[in-house]
């Protein structure tokens, strides 16, 4: 988490309103908030509901004192750690102070006040208060980014394992035949299916190494786009044949709209990359339902969609699924790192375009690109 500086919230407890109000005009600043209580039950009120960067107490105040108030900070887990100051307008002799320190006390100030050295003393807390939580914030930080390595290495475990382990099966099927000198034992047809069926697990894992290594450029801003004259039409056409082994896989079809030609300045390789992962999602989530892919043109640049009619994504995940590592669904029902959509966004972020999804639960799901018809330019604007 990013830590977001809110004021630092000061307590002032004293039963004389005048002596509270001159103590606010001397430290009031814009990176803190003052808040004033005329009693030791008040100050506990205040206390138990905030949380304080300094409290500064009155030591000599009908019913609970300031010693008293101190005592049952101490006492409490949540008021524990404030840092308490105390001010006295009894004289020296009286060895307030040394009782103020046996409490917990950081300070003892004896009235009248320097004024200089109250608003140093201050300041000090309230810097304190702000390096604490921005420590905080970056442990939550660190913390976060272990969790999130250690699942994503679970992740690429278990995405790696389930086409390697296919690929050893089939390994030593060969194996034993050829054993057994039954090199012939399979038909023609079915080594045939054997081989498209390990290349596609090799395109699985060669499709997962580079999808960590596109996270891994986009984290060091490293993801480079060249582009040049393409048409949109020709490369979608191209990458739907392709995908055809694909699609019958997951029992699907595709069906293209497009104009004979859209031309535009793109980076084609990383555009192909797109649609890919646009198809593979409608695959894997659109429950063997026919996926339409439309493009066209529209003022200023081109649109594309893709629309499946599978299970559908709820409102309130329409953003998250764009993020690392997040998916719509657990990884146990659809497999995936999670990362095909947030390589989507990035990529044509640096193309000067856009992605968003429009879905409900049931009712399937259609993503719409938007791309300016020059990214060369859009990306130097």
């Amino acid at each position: 988490m990013t830590y977001h500086a809110a004021p630092a919230k000061i307590l002032i407890v004293d039963d004389l309103t005048d002596n509270m109000l001159a103590l606010e005009a001397l430290i009031r600043g814009e990176d803190r908030e003052i808040l004033q209580a005329s009693s030791g039950d008040k100050a506990l009120d205040l206390l138990l509901c905030n949380d304080f960067a300094l409290a500064i107490l009155d030591v000599q105040m009908p019913g609970m004192n300031g010693f008293e108030l101190a005592e049952f900070m101490r006492s409490t887990d949540k008021t524990r750690s404030i840092p308490i100051m105390f001010v006295s307008a009894a004289g020296k002799e009286m060895d307030y102070a040394f009782k103020g320190y046996e409490t917990g006390a950081v300070d003892f100030m004896h009235k009248p006040l320097d004024a200089q050295a109250v608003k140093s003393k201050v300041n000090v807390f309230v810097d304190l208060f702000h390096q604490r939580g921005a420590l905080l914030a970056a442990r939550e930080d660190l913390q976060h980014a272990v969790q999130m390595r250690d699942d994503f290495m679970s992740m690429v475990s278990h995405e790696l394992r389930t086409p390697l382990n296919t690929l050893f099966l089939q390994t030593q099927i060969r194996k034993m035949n050829l054993e057994k000198g039954s090199a012939s034992a399979l038909s023609p047809e079915q080594q045939r299916l054997g081989v498209d069926r390990d290349q596609r697990q090799i395109q699985n894992m060669v499709k997962l190494i580079d999808d960590m290594l596109d996270v891994s450029r986009l984290r060091r801003g490293a993801l480079a786009i060249w582009p040049k004259p393409t048409d949109l039409s020709q490369l979608v056409r191209r990458v739907v044949d392709g995908f055809a082994d694909q699609a019958s896989s997951a029992g699907c079809t595709i069906t293209v709209k497009a104009p004979p030609a859209v031309s535009g300045v793109w980076d084609e390789f990383r555009i192909e990359q797109v649609v890919v992962n646009l198809l593979t999602n409608a695959a894997r989530y659109g429950a063997g339902n026919p996926v339409d892919l439309t493009v066209e043109t529209v003022p200023g640049g081109v649109r594309l969609t893709v629309r499946d009619q599978g299970r559908g994504i709820a409102p309130q995940n329409h953003e998250r699924i764009f993020e690392q590592f997040e998916r719509a669904v657990s990884n146990e029902q659809i497999p995936g790192l999670g990362l095909g959509l947030y390589i989507t966004r990035q990529i044509l972020a640096a193309h000067g375009g856009s992605i968003s999804v429009a879905s409900a639960l049931g009712e399937g799901a259609t993503f719409t690109v938007s791309l300016p018809q020059d990214s060369s330019v859009a990306r130097h604007d």
